[in-house]
């Protein structure tokens, strides 16, 4: 029998029925959970370095573990070499893994899922490997939260409400300031029948939110509670059902959004009242566009929708239709930064036999973002150009415009000036061509980074300023940040710091304004907030750093969370050199490397 590792709450190893393994030694934990979970395979020497710098022999003191951890394992399991590779039977369950890499039903069946990693674990002497170890445990909790959220909205999408309820709060419970954790409960009691209850949820979720944070609930808040049910209506044909979800998408196209979601709610009651499954997939998944892309702050109603889209589609098995709804589901999760479970997503979408060329394409496209928010640029470039190429030759020009923007935002962090402005400069002109003018100024404020970079300020300026100014007219959060972030260091250059800082502040801000922001741009804006502070000695500096290590760290972006470590070894925080100077090697990121090998100078060992 194989084993199966927990890393949830205290670690064991369970082997036999009835059998527990525990290592002698903490570091031996250590140094499972560094094997499983580190991106690539690991040198003897990082993980001597890392965890027994402290030793007499540190070499020796590894090979004293990796013994102790091949005796837990078992016979079966393979672990040698130099970098270590550890290769588990194939029937090994690994509960983390299952949390990022499995369904839904299998995670909430683990039994330690709303613990922390390596609960109780603490090693002295390895600051670099404890640093390493904290980003870690934000990433699995927030992998943790996120499978009970989407726990929650499988269970509502069979109709089993007390399930769903269980998960939601939960969820809750794991991050207690999230909108929309709490959008969920609240909807789930009133679809419950305790009204009451529903509203005491909304009143304690407004105190926290205003005692903690200064800040008002917002839409998705609002809409979860006010939001009333209306009476069932008279049966339909499918041609009618059809004509409302088209006169719906047609409304909220032509900007009456408003209007259109709530057509397109009627058409899902239509839909329901008929029982016509391929109307109630086709309906769901037009309410849900239109919630996602068009009316901001209301995602998770536009999931609970795809969510049950999808139930209804694999009960029919209808490929095709499934493609289509996981296209979906994984483009929030990539933006809410559940990277983990996004890709998943995606590529169940890519892989359908019955996806359409437009479906694959979307999806690659965005497997490329996932990947490239994660730092991941090799495998996200390969993705992007695939989608790009997909749109490019079924004439989907908005999607090539996407991919491109992608591409450039890619080169950008990389450094490559000249390719990002070529692929920048093609997805500003295809979005305008294509008068896609809500997705300009996203395309139009990196190209202003990187004539910054290249050192022409007045052309970044003008990017720029035409961003932002589409972007309010728009009143579009994401691209105001990103807008408002450029020109914070344009005010930097220019030699007016007041007005850098309090910019970058609006920046995030605007960025975050509702509950559905891209997680991954206040990340960035972070970064500029940090490595700005770090110049100019700003007293704030230290606690933007450690927000940004959260934040990144929950979100496994792994330039971002070497970034927020560089900084954090430039205000003297333990282990973060050492940590960073690990992290970056498995980034494929030049800019990055010379960053960390100008600010953290760390001996190898």
């Amino acid at each position: 029998m194989s084993p199966t590792v927990r890393l949830l709450g205290r670690p064991r190893i369970d082997s036999d029925p009835g059998s527990v393994y525990h290592f002698r030694s903490q570091k031996s934990w250590g140094l499972l959970a560094y094997l499983i979970l580190a991106d690539r395979a690991p040198m003897r020497s990082q993980v001597a370095a890392l965890l027994f710098d402290e030793a007499d022999d540190p070499l020796r003191a590894l090979r004293w573990s990796l013994s102790e951890v091949r005796r837990g394992l078992g016979a079966e399991a393979v672990l040698e070499g130099d970098p270590i590779t550890l290769v588990l039977p194939a029937d090994t369950l690994v509960d983390v893994t299952v949390v990022t890499r499995g369904t839904w039903p299998e995670a909430v069946a683990l039994p330690d899922l709303d613990r922390g990693l390596l609960e109780g674990l603490t090693i002295r002497g390895a600051a670099g490997f404890d640093a390493w170890l904290e980003t870690e445990r934000q990433r699995v909790s927030a992998a943790c939260e996120s499978i009970l959220h989407e726990a929650a909205l499988g269970s509502l999408s069979a109709g089993d409400v007390d399930t769903a309820l269980a998960y939601a709060l939960r969820a809750a419970a794991m991050a207690p300031l999230d909108e929309n954790h709490e959008a969920l409960v609240i909807r789930l009691l009133r679809r419950a029948g305790d009204e009451a209850a529903a509203q005491r949820r909304y009143d304690e979720i407004a105190t926290r939110l205003d005692s903690e944070l200064g800040v008002v609930p917002g839409r998705v808040l609002e809409s979860a509670l006010r939001r009333t049910a209306r009476l069932g209506p008279k049966p339909a044909s499918a041609a009618s059902i059809a004509a409302v979800v088209e006169a719906g998408a047609a409304a909220v196209a032509a900007g009456a959004t408003e209007t259109g979601v709530e057509s397109l709610r009627t058409a899902v009651e239509l839909a329901d009242a008929a029982a016509d499954t391929a109307a109630q997939v086709s309906a769901r998944q037009a309410l849900a566009e239109a919630l996602i892309h068009s009316l901001r702050g209301m995602d998770e109603e536009g999931l609970a929708a795809l969510h049950s889209a999808d139930r209804i589609a694999a009960a029919e098995a209808d490929g095709a239709a499934m493609a289509e709804v996981r296209v979906e589901l994984g483009y929030v999760d990539f933006l809410r930064a559940r990277y983990d479970r996004a890709e998943v997503w995606l590529t169940d979408a890519a892989t359908l036999a019955d996806a359409s060329r437009a479906t694959k394409a979307k999806a690659s496209a965005y497997l490329g973002s996932v990947f490239s928010d994660r730092g991941e640029y090799g495998r996200a470039l390969a993705f992007l150009v695939e989608g790009e190429t997909g749109s490019r030759e079924i004439g989907d020009a908005r999607m090539t415009a996407y991919a491109l923007s992608m591409r450039g935002r890619a080169h950008l962090l990389r450094g490559d000036m000249d390719i990002a402005a070529t692929c920048l400069n093609q997805s500003t002109t295809l979005a305008t061509h294509d008068r896609w003018l809500a997705f300009v100024p996203w395309p139009q404020a990196l190209l202003g980074e990187v004539e910054l970079a290249r050192g022409d300020v007045a052309a970044a300026a003008d990017h720029l300023d035409h961003s932002f100014a589409r972007a309010c007219q728009l009143g579009d959060p994401c691209w105001e940040g990103m807008a408002a972030r450029g020109l914070a260091l344009i005010a930097e250059n220019a030699g007016d710091v007041e007005r850098a800082f309090e910019q970058l502040a609006d920046a995030r801000t605007r960025a975050n304004r509702l509950a559905d922001p891209y997680v991954w741009l206040d990340a960035y804006i972070l970064d500029a907030l940090c490595e700005m502070g770090r110049r100019h000695g700003h007293p704030d500096t230290h606690g933007w750093v450690l927000a940004m290590q959260r934040l990144a760290s929950r979100t496994s972006m792994r330039e971002l969370i070497v970034r927020s470590l560089v900084h954090g070894a430039a205000l003297g925080m333990p282990g973060d050199a050492e940590a960073a100077a690990l992290m970056v090697e498995g980034i494929d990121n030049p800019r990055l490397a010379d960053l960390v090998a100008a600010a953290v100078p760390v001996r190898r060992a």
